[in-house]
């Protein structure tokens, strides 16, 4: 196996698309490359394409906020799959599957489902963008909805040939990573993921088997979170002091996703704390209500202390946290904690709040997750003298800013770990910003160094080709499989495809393990013939040594034990048989016989088979290209074919159907088949 990373302009499939090696795996970032925001990955191998994510870039707007969908044909994608229902993973969805020509399928969890709707309904409404901007509106995102299919964690779905199936990824409710199976080469994408458990969520799953290719985030590159408990604290801290001076705290975050963490902290907190009573704690979105019926509804989704806490009461029944739909809304006349969204600071609720309070000193602002490059929130961070309002207007940024990360993304304690558990040996990295993914470049290289691993980190629409050495294997299955055969025996039954897989069984298994059965044709053939019956039985007798008269109501004679000649009328004779390749052969040979002796049928004439120079080469250029089908490697060298298999070398003489070959097992396979070639190309002489 080997990888290159180039940059194509154009992954639309066109005539060079199609020429490519079959066994090539190419893997373009349209999105996520070098960058965190509009993740989207384009995949394809054997000929089959298949695309991880389709979200925004929160920091631009309009068509900028895409992913580079121009560089690719829509209409080729056999299936989308989407982790999570965070904006940067789905909101562009309701453009690539209303506004461009993709026709596959779209499959997500059945959580990431029901909270897509309701965020992408809350983006379009709280979207600050000119009419010519707004990519979607509601009614293509109700139209995405019966287009969407679910998913099961660890239920394995095939679609053209393509078996995928999710694995947990902690991160927020719902979300997948996902493991693809193509013609037996394995890529697992894993989206945004945590492998640390928190309030709510579990961590992510570690799959049983390494795949040949891992596509994983890289969003906090070389750094390391803080243990839990050390944030919460401070976390708490800082509110508590904020409020008991008489202070505001503003924590921008996302309607759903680590919100309700936050929200389960505050809560617990507030319980154990009763002089904080009398402080105010606002969820204001207007999603706030719909977003805990969700919650609630996927409650076994989550982990087992959450599930305990369930079955006394509702967690999500917060006792001290009130809902806030808007500003109009909210009476701020004293020390209050509001969670609003957007977590970047951009629009809405949390930016109207923040233009109020960023001037006084005494309030707060908590920064409680990764922020994007380009949005407010990432700025505020670096503690700037001035901020710039909706208005326009310049205002002092006098408010404290403290960053307190609860993001469920994965560290680079828990990407090593991963990684090392797995692996897997070529590693993509994606959905990081440049220097940060650099840097986890660098130390995974390090970490893997006396190990054949490959490290890659494509920038956006930058390819990575890999190539795979594919074999093709058959499972013996059902009543073939009863029983192990010795070495060197032969084993026979009907070869059943489906997509990339290869399955022997005997024939009356087909019905048990495909939805194909078995049959038979019967064939009826009427022959002119005026002569004596029991002259045409002496013929068949001096023929075939199975000729038997039956005692039926016309004169029949059975030949071979299959083939029926029955004197049905004056002037003719009926053929019967049950057809497979010997008994039509022996009915061939019969019809041939009637028609030479019969003086009312035309003459057979016999064929003459001309050795030319020409013919000969025709006859090679046919006997080398059904043995490129058999056996794959096949070479011309002096008149002679060279067959390559596994390394072994077998030498073949098509013209007098000879084979050198050390391995008796490869010259008898080439044997059978240069016989079957010959009974194929070569006419029947009469």
């Amino acid at each position: 196996m080997s990888s290159t990373a180039a940059s194509a302009p154009s992954l639309k499939r066109k005539e060079s698309m199609v020429a490519r090696e079959g066994d090539q795996l190419i893997i373009t970032p349209l999105g996520a490359g070098n960058e965190v925001g509009r993740s989207c990955v384009y995949m394809t191998y054997k000929n089959k394409i298949v695309m991880f994510d389709c979200g925004i870039h929160p920091a631009y707007s309009g068509m900028a906020a895409l992913p580079y969908f121009d560089e690719i044909d829509p209409s080729t994608i056999d299936v989308l799959l989407v982790t999570h229902f965070h904006l940067d993973h789905t909101a562009s969805l309701p453009y690539f599957l209303e506004k461009t020509t993709f026709k596959g399928r779209v499959f997500m969890t059945h959580a990431t489902k029901a909270i897509y709707k309701l965020l992408l309904s809350d983006y379009v409404k709280v979207s600050k963008v000119s009419v010519e901007d707004m990519l979607f509106d509601e009614q293509d995102i109700l139209r995405t909805m019966d287009k969407i299919e679910v998913i099961d964690f660890h239920q394995t779905m095939e679609v053209n040939g393509i078996r995928f199936w999710c694995y947990t990824a902690g991160h927020v409710l719902g979300a997948a990573m996902f493991m693809v199976d193509i013609a037996g080469v394995r890529v697992l994408y894993t989206g945004d993921y945590s492998r640390e458990e928190d309030r709510h969520l579990r961590a992510a799953e570690t799959p049983q088997f390494s795949p040949d290719v891992c596509i994983i985030e890289s969003t906090y590159g070389v750094q390391l979170h803080q243990p839990r408990a050390i944030r919460e604290k401070r976390f708490t801290d800082v509110i508590h002091n904020v409020v008991s001076q008489g202070g505001r705290v503003l924590i921008p975050a996302f309607a759903l996703g680590r919100a309700q963490e936050l929200l389960l902290i505050l809560d617990e907190y507030w319980a154990g704390h009763p002089e904080l009573h009398n402080v105010p704690i606002y969820y204001a979105s207007p999603l706030a209500k719909r977003c805990l019926a969700v919650y609630q509804t996927y409650i076994n989704a989550m982990n087992d202390r959450i599930r305990t806490q369930f079955e006394g009461s509702n967690p999500f029944d917060f006792k001290h946290i009130m809902p806030l739909k808007s500003i109009e809304n909210f009476e701020d006349d004293g020390p209050s904690v509001v969670m609003a969204s957007p977590g970047g600071l951009q629009s809405g609720l949390s930016r109207q709040l923040f233009d109020i309070w960023c001037q006084d000193k005494k309030n707060a602002c908590i920064i409680p997750g990764y922020v994007v490059e380009g949005t407010l929130a990432k700025t505020i961070m670096n503690e700037p003298k001035d901020v710039t309002l909706m208005s326009g207007l310049q205002a002092p940024l006098n408010m404290q800013v403290h960053y307190i990360s609860f993001s469920a993304h994965a560290d680079f304690s828990q990407t090593s770990a991963f990684l090392n558990e797995l692996q897997p040996p070529n590693i993509i990295l994606v959905h990081g910003e440049a220097n940060e993914m650099g840097r986890l470049k660098q130390k995974l290289m390090t970490q893997f160094a006396d190990q054949n691993i490959r490290v890659l980190s494509p920038k956006n629409c930058q390819t990575v080709e890999m190539h795979f050495n594919a074999e093709k294997t058959a499972k013996a299955i059902g009543r073939l499989a009863e029983k192990t055969p010795e070495v060197g025996s032969q084993v026979g039954g009907l070869l059943v495809r489906k997509g990339f897989t290869y399955q022997i069984m005997a024939p009356e298994d087909l019905h048990v393990f495909t939805q194909l059965s078995t049959g038979t044709v019967t064939q009826r053939l009427s022959i002119p013939y005026k002569g004596a019956f029991t002259v045409l039985r002496h013929r068949l007798q001096q023929l075939y040594e199975g000729v038997e008269t039956l005692n039926e109501d016309v004169p029949t004679l059975k030949v071979h034990g299959k083939v029926l000649v029955k004197q049905v009328g004056m002037d003719y004779v009926v053929l019967q048989w049950v057809s497979d390749p010997i008994t039509d052969m022996v009915s061939d040979s019969i019809i041939a016989m009637m028609m030479n002796f019969n003086p009312e049928s035309p003459k057979m004439k016999t064929s003459d088979v001309e050795s030319t120079e020409g013919k000969a080469v025709d006859t090679s250029k046919i006997v080398q290209s059904l043995l490129v089908s058999l056996f794959g490697d096949v070479k011309e060298l002096d008149g002679k074919l060279i067959v390559s298999v596994d390394g072994v070398v077998a030498n073949v003489d098509h013209t007098s159907n000879t084979v050198d070959c050390e391995n008796e097992n490869l010259r008898e396979r080439i044997k059978v088949a240069l016989r079957r070639m010959e009974i194929a190309i070569k006419p029947v002489r009469m």
